[in-house]
């Protein structure tokens, strides 16, 4: 994002009066203002950016924060809707005789422009009606782990409203795995226009867990077992998310990571019905130091042609 240096656009300084911001603002927006700047096709783009900067440089809090922080920072910090909130064109506009009375609502009644996501003026400094914007929609990243993701769970979280910090409890259905979304409607920020509230979506990020590794629904982890067990085959017991058990077989001859599923034991789908797999991953644990009864079983075992 380019940096916009708000006293350059007006033509002050930096330590310009209030009265000297708001007489460069109308003489430019005098200049560029549709009605008089007639056949320019570059007015309009000038004029919102005059705008933008007058929108900042009178206001004492937005004003300070600009001077704090830079450009940079400030655009960080402000969006567009934040920009010109309180900032009433109409009035203004009207103060400069610019639009507003009857006498002048002829001329250019028909044009507008917008200043990025914010809604389509007349230049006249009206809203239309048509165009009332809703508020922006806000995200919201809620860590959880995989057993929340798989038991559904009830979450307390905080965020920031503009200047406030909210708090809502919120219902986590089962299946919220990394990436989905929950849309609660109107708890986003309010429109500037009148117009509707906008949404707050909680998006879920599922935590590392000790035992399971989590890849969409499914689940997987690794679990060790002797050579004999390769060897020979055995069952194990497998624990689930839940504290529950698994019954595995794993066929004699298995070799080293090898792969097992477990079908239907991973998380639950957020919508319908369904689950993931589960899969173990066999390691299968050579031992680097024998005993002197196993190194002989293994060199009876080798004498075997095994």
């Amino acid at each position: 994002m380019p940096d916009k240096d708000y006293y350059q656009t007006l033509g002050v300084s930096k330590g310009a009066s209030k009265e000297e911001v708001k007489k460069a603002y109308r003489k430019l927006a005098m200049k560029y203002h549709p009605d008089h700047a007639k056949g320019d096709k570059s007015a309009e783009e000038k004029f919102k950016h005059i705008s933008e900067a007058y929108a900042v440089l009178s206001d004492d809090e937005k004003r300070k924060q600009y001077d704090t922080y830079g450009s940079a920072g400030f655009q960080q910090r402000f969006s567009q809707e934040d920009i010109f909130r309180g900032f009433d064109f109409s009035e203004i506009l009207r103060e400069f005789g610019l639009g507003g009375s009857s006498s002048s609502r002829g001329r250019g009644s028909g044009m507008r422009f917008s200043f990025g996501s914010r809604p389509p003026f007349d230049f006249h400094g009206q809203h239309t009606q048509e165009n009332q914007a809703k508020g922006q929609d806000l995200i919201y990243e809620l860590p959880l782990t995989p057993l929340e993701v798989a038991t559904g769970t009830t979450k307390r979280i905080s965020f920031h409203h503009g200047r406030e910090t909210r708090n809502l409890t919120v219902k986590i259905p089962k299946g919220m795995i990394s990436g989905k979304k929950l849309r609660l409607t109107g708890k986003g920020e309010p429109s500037p226009f009148g117009g509707a509230s906008g949404d707050l979506f909680i998006q879920s990020k599922v935590m590392e867990d000790p035992m399971f590794s989590v890849d969409g629904y499914d689940l997987s982890m690794n679990w060790e077992i002797r050579l004999s067990e390769a060897l020979l085959g055995t069952t194990l017991s497998i624990p689930t998310l839940e504290k529950k058990s698994l019954t595995l077989t794993v066929p004699p001859g298995t070799r080293h990571k090898t792969r097992m599923r477990l079908a239907g034991h991973g998380l639950p789908h957020m919508k319908g019905s369904g689950k993931g797999d589960l899969y173990v991953n066999l390691l299968v644990n050579t031992p680097k130091k024998l005993t002197t009864q196993q190194k002989k079983l293994v060199e009876e075992l080798a004498k075997s042609g095994l």
